[in-house]
């Protein structure tokens, strides 16, 4: 069966990115004729990390109700008509607390009851909504009428004139299922099914990784809360259960806080004004020290100038190297407990660490001009600042801090810090074998018959896209970024570690994770021209480009810009519609 729509738009993946879409595009000043929503799995709003391919009830979200974006209907406004017994420790004494962190799948319920609500909306507005949930889309293939023909894994065709692509979050499997013992990522945590009596090896220390350790706690012991204290036991049957974390750093992930600001805001950002008057005056790039300077200096100048004064005059490898000097120095957990001290102190007293919240809203700020950066700003900033900001944009809540430390109290879990170059090969029987240098730089060879990479969502390459369909004629390209000066990619050409590539006009480019895409997640072909009406919103693909990726509020913001995108582009037609009426 095969239907063509004029003025439709097909939403691929029926995540919170696409909630964020319906969302602005029923509040835009011009709405489509059509939207398609085509969404694997059985729920629309949810996607891998609010339902159960991502959660189970243990797992916690690291946003509150008063971080999210605006919705037309609150969190509070749902909790209050769908009060729910199933998350007995979400509210605090019996009522309702906006700062209190929110179960995921407790989220993705509301999620999936705002699409509900916005579906509504959009219907309300005229436009014809078509939803295909549990059935994936196979191909995309851009016909000779300029539409996107959109294949289904059931055959079905669906045509329609532009594509955004919001498929979320996604885990190739490389040794799964092949290799007994070794998982790609903790998800779902439904595999997680059985006790298990052995010592487990988790890679990272990211959310991801926690989302393991509260998995496999459960299934190997567990905890009792007694006057204020939560201690953990180990079931008879696995008394030697225990769980190893392995980090280039060897840093545990950083607290949550007392936050004074906007959860996020749009003023934080350099405007595309502001972006392409610097270039102009600086070569075609922006400097990531300026960006450092506007959106973490200067702010941090007025909400703390004595913090501000310690830190104005270091560079960003000074900075990032003066805040983690502590971490460094003090045992991982040590520093763990230390650091929730100092979260606790700052609730208790509604006082911000002022430092964090501006780094946080630093990250989030420079997703926009990341696009402009040369390749070797690029380069500093997953080197030197992204180590740093991972761990502090983290936000762990407390109550998964407590299970961890209550963990380490009874000997169950422990850190090992290893080198970049550290690997991890499958084990002939089960699990796996890593192989690291020591701190003391001995080579360390250590087995464990169950393997979790939890290293968090890793940015994807072009090859890693499943739309055969769109890589055909020069439709989308890998992501690139220009070098300032020849001489510093000569000097990497040699690296394994860098992807050099020299054009055909003698300049040589950084080939950066995902795919190319402009200030609008427009993707762009090889010879940088707009694809016309094709939308890059999946996380795995962007992130080359979006150093901070993430969370609902990327989703929200990147959403804003493409339906704006779309809006402006329906206008322009439409003045080109009413000339060519007046010249005839």
């Amino acid at each position: 069966m095969q239907e063509i729509y004029s003025e439709s738009i097909a939403l691929i993946g029926g995540g919170p990115a696409s909630l964020m879409l319906i969302k602005h595009l029923v509040e835009s000043e011009s709405q489509p004729k059509t939207v398609f929503i085509f969404e694997k799995n059985d729920r629309l709003g949810v996607g891998m990390p609010y339902g159960k391919l991502g959660s189970n009830n243990e797992h916690v979200a690291n946003v509150s109700a008063s971080e999210l974006p605006k919705f037309s209907f609150s969190f509070e406004e749902y909790i209050n008509i769908h009060p729910t017994n199933q998350f007995p420790d979400f509210f605090t004494d019996g009522y309702f607390n906006d700062k209190q962190v929110i179960p995921r799948l407790l989220l993705g319920n509301y999620l999936e009851y705002l699409f509900e609500q916005y579906i509504k909306l959009a219907k309300k507005k005229g436009i014809d909504v078509v939803i295909r949930k549990n059935g994936a889309v196979v191909d995309i293939q851009l016909t000779n009428e300029r539409l996107y023909k959109i294949i289904t894994d059931s055959g079905d065709n669906y045509f329609a004139d532009n594509v955004i692509i919001c498929s979320g979050h996604y885990w190739p499997k490389k040794h799964e299922n092949n290799v007994k013992g070794w998982y790609d990522s903790p998800y779902p945590p439904s595999k997680f099914d059985t006790v298990f009596n052995g010592s487990v090896a988790i890679r990272g220390t990211s959310l991801t990784a926690v989302d393991a350790v509260k998995t496999l706690a459960r299934l190997n012991g567990s905890y009792v809360a007694d006057d204020g204290q939560l201690t953990y036991h180990l079931n008879p049957e696995s008394e030697r259960f225990k769980i190893t974390l392995f980090s280039t750093g060897g840093f545990l992930p950083a607290l949550r806080f007392h936050s004074e600001g906007e959860a996020y805001s749009n003023s934080w950002m350099m405007s595309m004004k502001e972006i392409y008057d610097y270039k102009n005056k600086n070569g075609g790039f922006v400097d990531l020290d300026y960006v450092f300077d506007l959106n973490f200096k200067q702010p941090l100048k007025s909400k703390d100038p004595e913090f501000y004064e310690k830190i104005k005059d270091l560079d960003i490898e000074a900075f990032v190297e003066k805040m983690l000097e502590l971490r460094k120095e003090v045992d991982s957990f040590a520093f763990f407990k230390a650091e929730y001290r100092e979260a606790e102190k700052s609730i208790q007293r509604h006082e911000s660490i002022s430092w964090k919240e501006t780094l946080a809203a630093f990250s989030y700020a420079m997703n926009y001009p990341a696009k402009h950066f040369s390749a070797e700003d690029m380069l500093r900033l997953r080197k030197t600042m992204m180590p740093l900001i991972s761990v502090i944009i983290a936000s762990l809540p407390q109550s998964s801090y407590k299970e961890i430390i209550a963990l380490y109290e009874a000997g169950i879990i422990d850190l090992i810090q290893v080198d970049k170059e550290s690997i991890v090969v499958p084990h002939e029987e089960s699990g796996a074998v890593y192989h690291y240098k020591s701190t003391e730089n001995e080579e360390v060879k250590q087995y464990f018959p169950i393997f979790i990479d939890a290293i968090g969502q890793q940015p994807l390459t072009y090859n890693d896209l499943p739309f055969e369909g769109l890589k055909k004629e020069n439709l989308l390209t890998s992501a690139y970024l220009s070098f300032k000066d020849n001489d510093n990619a000569i000097e990497l050409l040699d690296s394994d570690k860098s992807k050099i590539y020299k054009g055909q006009n003698d300049n040589y480019y950084l080939q950066v994770p995902g795919l190319q895409i402009n200030d609008f997640f427009q993707a762009l072909n090889s010879y940088g021209q707009i694809v016309n009406n094709l939308y890059i919103m999946a996380v795995p693909f962007i992130g080359g480009l979006n150093p901070d990726y993430s969370g609902l509020d990327f989703c929200d913001t990147a959403a804003e810009r493409i339906v704006d995108s779309l809006v402006t582009k329906q206008i322009n037609n439409a003045k080109l519609t009413d000339k060519t009426d007046l010249a005839s």
